[in-house]
């Protein structure tokens, strides 16, 4: 039997799901029941000045519990996957000194799968391979990038956000380096140290429900103040915590550079389009089982038969 003492009795409920999926409830909920602490796994969520663009959960929504990750940093910092897997780690690590039960939510498949599996080895790359993807983007647009990746790498192209050109130099750098796919590059980690037993849930509605749910919560943030907040962080646009569904389109508006209807409009097209993103990734990448989210008394089963399971086999 493997050494797993270490994880007997500790387990991390991963609820992972596209935005609009209703996470953030069920976080809440789960940790709730179990008197756990809820880790965000939202690589927007994170910034402070995103707020109501990024759905950030509000007080009511938090219902008292302890929320990692959530607005405790700023746009300005640089804050990558690495320092959050680093921070994430160290947390856990003492979080789960005094308790059992913790709740990982959110909808960056890219920061769950490097918590439980670890950082993929991805080649360094070179100032001259730099140097010709940014001229290309420069000269051409993201339209060069997006057909290059489709030529490059169809794999990641299908799970990629191809709206936002720092993931598509970023894949395109590594291909051109490395003269393999970029996501050729997926499942090259070694394995961290396990701080505990993962019990994964992947919150799925039927698609038109989850694309109206998407449209009222558009709907939703506008009535809240979105275009404000828009307005407030338009001096920072080139900031790459920035470029995010929701804001970009609003900048080009408040450029002048589309009307607000259309602004609107592509805000509720490409939420769409990201979500349907989230659930290729998660498809791909995790030993998850599928409920409808409003399904909470067969999750709450799910998740006691796990733990009970794990303490039966202890």
């Amino acid at each position: 039997m493997p050494d797993n003492h270490l994880t007997d009795n500790k387990f991390l409920v991963v609820i992972a799901g596209p935005t609009a999926s209703g996470k953030t409830r069920l976080a809440a909920d789960v940790a709730g029941k179990y008197y756990a602490e809820v880790f965000s796994a939202d690589s927007r969520q994170i910034y402070r000045e995103m707020n109501i663009g990024t759905a950030r959960p509000s007080m009511d929504e938090m219902a008292g519990i302890p929320h990692h990750f959530i607005g405790e940093a700023s746009i300005f910092d640089s804050w990558s996957t690495g320092r959050y897997i680093q921070n994430l780690s160290e947390r856990l690590s003492d979080y789960f000194t005094g308790h059992d039960v913790a709740v990982l939510s959110g909808g960056t498949g890219l920061y769950i799968k490097a918590l439980l599996e670890g950082l993929d080895n991805f080649p360094a790359i070179s100032e001259s391979t730099k140097t010709i993807v940014r001229e290309k983007f420069a000269r051409l647009g993201i339209r060069y990038l997006k057909e290059e990746l489709l030529i490059r790498d169809p794999v990641y192209y299908e799970m990629a956000d191809t709206d936002n050109p720092r993931r598509l130099i970023r894949a395109l750098e590594v291909c051109l380096e490395a003269g393999v796919p970029y996501s050729s590059f997926f499942g090259t980690a070694t394995k961290p140290r396990p701080l505990f037993t993962p019990v994964m849930i992947l919150l799925e509605w039927p698609r038109e429900e989850l694309y109206c749910r998407i449209n009222e919560r558009v709907d939703r943030m506008m009535a809240q103040g979105l275009l404000e907040e828009a307005s407030d962080l338009l001096p920072y646009r080139g900031i790459p915590a920035l470029d995010t569904v929701g804001y970009r389109e609003l900048f080009d508006y408040l450029e002048g550079k589309t009307n607000f209807n259309t602004a609107v409009s592509l805000i509720r097209q490409n939420t769409r389009r990201y979500a349907k993103r989230q659930m290729t990734w998660f498809r791909k990448y995790g030993d998850w089982t599928v409920f409808h989210p409003e399904a909470k008394e067969d999750i709450f089963r799910h998740i006691e038969e796990k733990f009970e399971n794990i303490a039966n086999r202890t």
